[in-house]
């Protein structure tokens, strides 16, 4: 897959959301920006994440994948 790819998944199923996807073809980073976030936990925002990817990463299309997932306002802190 490219990341361009997975990039369009997330943001067509995660409401409101930017991400930013870099890889090689088998190993990925997400930098996924979304007010959903807001108030979940790391491990709940990591499920969306991998839910907006549907079967990619159970049928190894995706090998592996680094997720930031953070709220608007928390980007906004860090800045």
């Amino acid at each position: 897959m490219l990341p361009e790819e997975i990039k369009k998944m997330i943001e067509s199923n995660i409401p409101d959301c930017v991400a930013t996807v870099t890889g090689d073809g088998r190993h990925f980073d997400a930098l996924v920006i979304a007010p959903l976030f807001e108030g979940m936990g790391l491990l709940a925002r990591q499920r969306q994440v991998y839910s907006a990817l549907g079967n990619n990463i159970h049928n190894g299309n995706i090998h592996a994948l680094s997720i930031k997932a953070k709220t608007p306002s928390e980007i906004a802190n860090e800045k």
